[in-house]
């Protein structure tokens, strides 16, 4: 990812109040200062306080194949909980 390229930002939730399933997921890839590729994760019960991490790649292709791999197991949510994650409007 170049410093001047598109940044990443997905929101996503997971929502069945039948089954009282509330889950929110946001990911957040951009670029340092020093070229290096920042990818930003939080998740969590919606409305209670997320869990977070932040994972620094110096290669934009190690990046580019940890979002791929994180978004390919928010796709499978359906079949492991359930529940397929939807994208939510940015406000």
């Amino acid at each position: 990812m170049e410093p001047n390229q598109t940044e990443i930002h997905l929101h996503l939730q997971a929502i069945d109040r039948t089954r009282n399933i509330a889950r929110d997921y946001h990911l957040t890839a951009s670029s340092d200062l020093f070229g290096w590729t920042i990818v930003e994760r939080r998740w969590g019960r919606i409305g209670a306080k997320a869990k977070s991490t932040r994972t620094s790649f110096e290669c934009e292709q190690d990046a580019a194949e940890f979002v791929t791999a994180i978004r390919r197991r928010r796709a499978s949510a359906g079949r492991r909980i359930g529940v397929s994650y939807r994208p939510v409007a940015s406000h």
